[in-house]
This record gives C-alpha cells, structure tokens and sequence, in this order.
C-alpha cells in the first residue's frame, strides 16, 4: 500500500476491531515500532493470533484502503491518525456467535426432580415462592383477583392503580386467564398513549387497540365506575 506520514511525531492513533471479539477499543502505538510489533501488541488485545493475523485498514467513512502486508514497515510509513484497524484471525472462529450452536433444553419435569439447582435450593431453604408466607399471599392475591374479574364487564369504564405508576383511565377490553402469566388479567384501553402494547402479548391478540394504549392489570388494580376521559385543557392557557 502507499506510504503515509502520521500527523502526530511519535504516536499514531487508532480504532481496532476484530472478527475474534464485537469489543472496540481506541489505542495509541509508538510510531517507530514495525507491523510485526504492532501484531504482537495486537494479539494480546484482540487474542488474535500474530502468526495468522491479517490487518485491514479502514478510513473515517468506513472505506477499506489496504492491508498491512510487510512486517518490516514502520507505523510512521504505512498509518494515519485515526484510521481503523480491523484483525482477522484467519485461523480462528466467531466464539461470541452461538446462532449454529445446538442448544440444551432440559425437560420440566426431570429439572423438578434435581436436587442441585437454584430452585432445589429454594426448596430446601424456603425461599422465594416456596417460602409459607409468600405462598399463603399469593393464594390470598389470586383469590382477590379471582373474585374482582368476576365483578368487572367488557365495556366498562375504570382506573388503573398500579403500584409506583400514576392512575390511568381507560376502557375494560378483555376479562380471563392469558397464556403469557398464570391468574386473572385484565385487558385495558387507556384514554392516552401510556400502555405498552395494542392488544397482543408474545404473539397472541386479546384485543384490539392502538399501539402504545394497551396494557393487562390484575383485577385487584381495577377500579370500575363512572370515570368519562379526561379532557386536556393544556392548549387553552399560556
């Protein structure tokens, strides 16, 4: 490749990629020090190794300009300031990309009868939801949720009370059990853009709202009554 001076006497800097890690970094090199150095510097940020390293050369619009192919140049003849080095290792493979790698899946049932997992420790410990007064408050939850929804109609107006979040009014649109949670759950369409969703959740549609106005909310968060939108008189005064 053509020979370059660097701007900078004595270090140039450079951005480095590399197809053995998705980590960038920023690094400054000696100007003085051979491509050979540079790989060998190279090999213990990258991993890559020196002997089946290849190095190209990248500009600031993401234009490839070369490859540094002799050992014996200095940096100060073949690099720029602020160009990217991107290492390949011509020997190695992707080990951070596991999209071809078969995944295990332990079965349900056999993972219940283990006695070496983080649940099976729980368990033992009463931890968590195996621990008696979790338990006995969540039946107390779905039992108070079980016997809201049945008090709750489609159509109805209501507000939202969930825990850390500001009242929300809206539309009842959906009463029952899900597939994406366990209990009773229900569906609403609020006046304003602050759900999360329009109505489908992991794929399966309940209702049907505009995007961003849906959200589920146990029934014991529901309030049902005469709760007409709020108007927005915000543009009428300065």
């Amino acid at each position: 490749m053509s020979e370059a001076i660097v701007t900078h006497p004595d270090y140039v800097k450079v951005s480095i990629t590399s197809n053995v890690s998705s980590v960038a970094s920023e690094k400054s090199f000696p100007s003085h020090i051979t491509v050979r150095e540079l790989k060998g510097k190279l090999e213990m940020i990258t991993g890559a190794s020196m002997d089946s390293m290849k190095i190209e050369l990248f500009n600031d619009q993401n234009k490839s300009i070369g490859i540094l192919d002799n050992d014996d140049s200095t940096l100060k003849s073949v690099l720029n300031n602020n160009i990217r080095l991107h290492v390949t290792d011509t020997n190695a493979s992707n080990f951070e990309d596991l999209s071809g790698v078969e995944k295990y899946e332990m079965a349900t049932e056999e993972y219940e009868k283990r006695e070496d997992t983080v649940q099976a420790f729980k368990k033992r410990n009463k931890l968590g939801r195996f621990n008696p007064e979790v338990q006995a408050k969540l039946a107390a939850q779905s039992e108070e949720n079980k016997e809201k929804a049945s008090q709750i109609n489609v159509g109805d107006r209501c507000e939202v009370h969930t825990p850390k979040q500001p009242v929300r009014r809206g539309e009842v649109m959906f009463i029952g059990e899900t597939e994406f949670k366990d209990g009773y759950w229900v569906g609403v369409k609020f006046d304003e853009p602050v759900g999360k969703h329009d109505g489908i959740v992991e794929g399966k549609r309940y209702f049907t709202c505009p995007n961003k106005y849906g959200a589920f909310a146990q029934p014991r968060h529901v309030t049902v009554g005469d709760f007409p939108p709020e108007l927005d008189f915000s543009d009428d005064e300065i």
